[in-house]
């Protein structure tokens, strides 16, 4: 059976385009690759998705048959993804592939914290697969915003209980230092709230230092795996990190 690989991660964080350059890594590597967009108002994607919800139904058809405004439409389109799971999944299964790249819809509060996304994942198979939560890099700049990502990450695991990955995107936009100091607070809850008490010296802050614990005891806090879509770096790093998760190590054979 095919992996299938949820691209999940806040608006900007480089979903699509982290999608498009994992599948390309992949043909390099010898290995085949689908991709899915599941995102209904999606325009001008950096790929051409073999298996497109916009086949089904597009925001902008939603919003011209229930006269919603566009926000509430994603919505409305969000829950839609649970009446199309059976028939979108049956698409999937049609392709003999090594991975499914699923590209979820822009705003992850649309994927992550609506039900018929667990209805989607019910419906595409839990067994062998596994979600990579994409962290903008932008935003985990500061102590306060990586604390944020982290804790959207740690949320989107709880809500579906499968397997994750968390990534640091589109790490060509950060100087080196920067880069070293995210990925330090990765690995380590004192560096990290140090940082916290140079940035805010708030004792509510330096309080949550047990909190990191226990994340990190779960299994939600982890070494972040750096990743550029656009050079292509650090996706050797991920293919690794699923092996581990969903084959205990053990390589796909290619032909």
């Amino acid at each position: 059976m095919s992996k299938r690989i949820y691209i999940i991660g806040t608006a900007g964080s480089g979903k699509s385009t982290a999608v498009h350059a994992f599948q390309v890594w992949m043909n390099t590597q010898g290995f085949d690759a689908i991709t899915v967009n599941l995102d209904p108002g999606a325009e001008n994607l950096v790929y051409n998705p073999d298996v497109d919800i916009q086949d089904w139904y597009t925001l902008k058809e939603a919003m011209e048959d229930t006269a919603l405004g566009p926000n509430a439409a994603q919505i409305y389109c969000a829950d839609m993804l649970a009446l199309n799971a059976k028939e979108v999944g049956d698409t999937i299964r049609g392709f003999e592939t090594d991975y499914v790249f699923i590209d979820t819809p822009g705003q992850m509060e649309l994927f992550t914290f609506r039900e018929s996304s667990k209805v989607i994942v019910e419906e595409f198979g839990r067994e062998d697969a596994m979600m990579a939560f994409l962290v903008d890099p932008i935003l985990a700049r500061t102590p306060s915003g990586f604390v944020s990502s982290i804790m959207l990450s740690a949320t989107t695991q709880f809500r579906f209980s499968i397997p994750l990955a968390t990534v640091l995107s589109k790490v060509d936009l950060l100087p080196e230092k920067d880069l070293e100091k995210i990925l330090e607070w990765s690995r380590s809850t004192d560096a990290l709230n140090t940082s916290l008490e140079e940035e805010s010296g708030s004792p509510i802050i330096l309080a949550s230092s047990e909190f990191f614990k226990a994340l990190e005891n779960v299994g939600a806090f982890r070494p972040l795996l750096p990743i550029s879509s656009l050079n292509l770096q650090g996706f050797e790093d991920l293919y690794n990190e699923i092996q581990m998760a969903l084959e205990a190590g053990e390589d796909l054979a290619t032909d």
